[in-house]
């Protein structure tokens, strides 16, 4: 049986269910998932599908990521809600290239672990997968594992193998309107220009399923544990000098009261240059150098190449000592002598990370 796997969290439970009650079938996991965007979320989820399966000693095949394919599929469906016409498309699509594939295999039966999303509708992925298994002349296994506590269970077997839970079903237009109805900011939609990894951002927790496989595979012990904090995104910053542009880095937890700013260099303690409105702060690229053991060569190199967000953030720190200070630091070449103007829009917002404790001691 070829069984159509979305993520870890539905397989890892519907497979097992499915051993119990087809003992007979070799079950093969096929990971196709086109919708599930940016790329580095449909890394992370494949990633966790294959520690998985290869816990439960499950065949894998990834799909292709034919996302652009899939885009032209739903076009004028973007703003359908969650469980309307653009899920019966993605349904459509993902259940026929799934089934066949089962053809091409030679495989009688396929199903999805969609089946068990309680995000989903069950009658219309029976629809769609029955509609599919006729044309194909296979048979769609289309089992209720939600009944009787199964949701609940499910989560439970979830919650003890410590698989990442994705908090939305994948594609880029669920994800937008989710985050509208949350009134919450996209940011899975967001990589800054620099490619800096950002604090609970899905490259960060690509880099900490991947550090924990690395863990397992030596048979090091480890926890994933949870913490709120207070999370930081920069939007867009511009700097003037008599109203020319000057490259400015910005550095983390840097914020405005208002979008726009505009005054003097008042003073100058330590490294810091202090301007005479709303807090701003500079320091100079040599002093930036010093301070991190860095060599960068001009400010627009440090834009694009800055050291991670971590260490900029225990910079920050040396500079402005106050745990609390939100105020706007930039690096500049040098310190402006004139009039400066400056447009910064961030987003400050509670947040919650996953942290990966190693090492481990009970």
């Amino acid at each position: 049986m070829l069984v159509h796997i979305c993520c870890a969290v539905d397989s890892h439970y519907f497979l097992q269910k499915l051993r119990e009650d087809f003992p007979e079938e070799k079950l093969i996991g096929f990971f196709y998932d086109p919708n599930i965007h940016p790329y580095s979320e449909y890394r992370l989820r494949l990633l966790e599908v294959e520690r998985s399966c290869r816990q439960l000693g499950i065949e894998l095949i990834e799909g292709p990521y034919d996302f652009e394919s899939w885009m032209e599929a739903v076009r004028g469906l973007e703003n359908e809600p969650e469980k309307g016409r653009r899920c019966a498309v993605c349904f459509d699509r993902r259940f026929e290239v799934t089934a066949a594939k089962a053809a091409e295999l030679g495989e009688r039966r396929f199903t999805s672990t969609l089946l068990t999303s309680p995000k989903k509708s069950l009658k219309q992925l029976r629809e769609e997968g029955e509609r599919l298994a006729r044309r194909y002349g296979l048979e769609f296994i289309a089992p209720d594992y939600r009944k009787a506590s199964g949701t609940q269970e499910q989560n439970i077997m979830a919650k003890e193998a410590q698989l990442y839970r994705q908090d939305y079903c994948g594609c880029l237009f669920g994800l937008t309107i989710q985050r509208q109805q949350q009134e919450k900011l996209a940011d899975e939609l967001m990589v800054p220009i620099s490619g800096q990894i950002q604090p609970e951002s899905i490259e960060e927790r690509l880099e900490l399923y991947t550090r924990r496989l690395e863990l397992e595979a030596q048979g090091l012990e480890y926890r994933i544990v949870r913490e709120r904090f207070l999370n930081w995104r920069l939007l867009s910053g511009l700097l003037r000098v008599r109203k020319s542009p000057v490259p400015a880095h910005i550095l983390p937890y840097s914020t405005l009261k208002r979008s726009y700013t505009r005054g003097r260099i008042e003073e100058l303690i330590g490294e810091v240059a202090i301007m005479n409105r709303d807090e701003v702060k500079f320091i100079t690229l040599e002093s930036y150098n010093r301070l991190s053991g860095r060599n960068y060569r001009d400010v627009t190199e440090l834009i694009f190449h800055p050291p991670t967000f971590e260490e900029e953030l225990e910079l920050r720190h040396q500079l402005l000592p106050g745990p609390y200070d939100l105020s706007a630091l930039l690096v500049v070449e040098s310190i402006p002598e004139n009039k400066v103007e400056l447009t910064l829009q961030t987003r400050l917002f509670e947040d919650v990370r996953e942290r990966l404790i190693f090492p481990f001691e009970r």
